[in-house]
């Protein structure tokens, strides 16, 4: 038997290459960076940051690519800080070979990570969004005519017990105590101070508060009842395909009748370069309906597709455009289309949401600053569409799916489906043989109802 004292030795100097254990490749890495290569990736983002660096002196830095690369690696393992990227970067043999780096090469930084991300433009991280959807188009993955809009909110990398004053800068603990003392309580404890504070009403607004540490957060109720500091994401995805076609940022406490326009708009840039009409559908939630909503739409030659919320009797007085389009989009709501396209934006817009911001280790941002965020969902945003592309040539989308004999296997089952219901029919035609009529119908039975005729013949 191996022990491990028997192990311990003295470690050598030099060690031959030819001597190095290797791993076995990463599949999934693998052929994403083949798909990278064949498309000349790396020499479009070098094109892109050329700008960023001057001369040859100085440290090397980060190649674009390599930095680009690593934002991917965030969305594709599920990892929400950039140190944890860096670390697991230095860690794997297979994420090294996908980065390009040597095993006598060290692996870039946490630090140096954040730094490219502070000093290359959002617009760049936007190019290289739209080099993705453009890879999109020529593996025919992309329409965008018709489009889902959605929302949901990312808790914010800053606590509410830090918030601030706005007109003044006073704390908020203060504010209390200012409060409990013109109330005609002295010394109060952080207990007195906090059923006070329960018996306000209004008491957190936006508009008097805000997060010295992150400013562009706001307080927000999340979905699960909690009270946070938040942002508020938003997707537009191409109901064709289940490509995201365009990621905004915008702040927590705007209505989706306000933020719908900046979705809209730069998803209308997007799909004008895969069809000169753009986009001529939109489907969104009843969050989303307001007549001068469903106005700005019609304007832009897009139909809408909006559930319409109770509100009671309306006035249209001095409204009759605005009326029209309202009935218009109800009469729509109402057709067999609508529920389809409703459906489809159920399943493709909470994907999006479950893989980027669960399973993509967003939905808590490690990050602050509007732009900052931003820069990483672009790019975590490109993941989710390589994904498609994957998902396409190779038959998965995610290193952590199964592959090889699952792969197959599932592969194979919707043959062992159609062999099963042939065998099915056989079975209720000599079934039939034997029993009265009215035992068996003329439909092809279900899987249960096939296992049951099964045991009878």
């Amino acid at each position: 038997m191996g022990t491990r004292k028997r192990r311990e030795r003295q470690q050598q100097l030099w060690v031959a290459t030819s001597d190095i254990v290797e791993t076995p490749a990463n599949a999934f890495y693998d052929r994403l960076n083949q798909i990278l290569d064949e498309h000349n990736f790396d020499r479009h983002v070098e094109h892109l940051c050329r700008r960023y660096y001057r001369g040859p002196y100085g440290r090397p830095s980060i190649t674009p690519g390599a930095y680009f690369r690593m934002l991917l690696i965030g969305f594709f393992e599920g990892l929400d800080s950039e140190r944890g990227i860096a670390w697991r970067a230095a860690d794997s043999l297979s994420l090294r070979k996908f980065l390009n780096y040597s095993l006598e090469e060290k692996t870039p930084d946490h630090s140096s990570v954040s730094r490219t991300r502070r000093l290359f433009w959002l617009s760049t991280h936007k190019a290289v969004f739209r080099w993705v959807l453009r890879l999109l188009r020529q593996e025919g993955l992309l329409e965008g005519q018709t489009v889902a809009v959605d929302a949901t909110t990312l808790e914010a990398n800053a606590a509410l017990r830090s918030i601030v004053r706005r007109d003044t800068g006073q704390r908020y603990e203060e504010y209390l105590r200012q409060l409990a003392e013109a109330a005609g309580l002295e010394n109060p404890t952080r207990e007195q101070l906090a059923r006070l504070d329960r018996k306000r009403k209004k008491k957190a607004s936006n508009r008097d508060w805000k997060n010295p540490h992150d400013p562009d957060a706001r307080i927000t109720k999340m979905k699960d009842g909690r009270t946070h500091l938040a942002h508020k994401a938003e997707h537009a995805v191409d109901l064709s395909s289940g490509a995201l076609l365009a990621v905004t940022l915008q702040p927590a406490d705007a209505g989706d009748t306000t933020t719908i326009r900046q979705t809209l708009t730069e998803t209308q840039f997007v799909s004008q370069e895969v069809n000169e009409r753009g986009v001529e559908e939109v489907v969104a939630d009843k969050g989303y309906h307001s007549g001068a909503a469903l106005l700005k739409l019609c304007g832009e030659g897009m139909r809408s597709y909006v559930p319409e919320p109770e509100r009671g009797r309306r006035k249209w007085r001095g409204k009759q455009t605005e009326q029209e389009q309202v009935y218009a989009n109800r009469r729509r709501v109402r057709g067999e289309r609508s529920k389809r396209l409703q459906k489809l934006r159920c399943e493709l817009a909470e994907r999006s949401f479950a893989h980027l911001y669960e399973t993509g280790g967003m939905r808590r941002v490690h990050l602050r600053g509007r732009e900052n965020i931003l820069k990483r969902l672009v790019i975590h945003a490109a993941g989710f569409n390589l994904a498609l592309v994957m998902r396409k040539m190779f038959g998965m989308g995610k290193p952590r799916r199964w592959q090889g004999l699952v792969g197959a296997i599932f592969g194979l089952h919707p043959k062992i489906w159609r062999a099963g219901r042939r065998l099915g029919a056989d079975l209720v035609a000599h079934a039939r043989q034997f029993f009265s009529p009215n035992t068996f119908s003329a439909v092809t039975p279900s899987p249960s109802r096939f296992r049951r005729i099964a045991a009878l013949a």
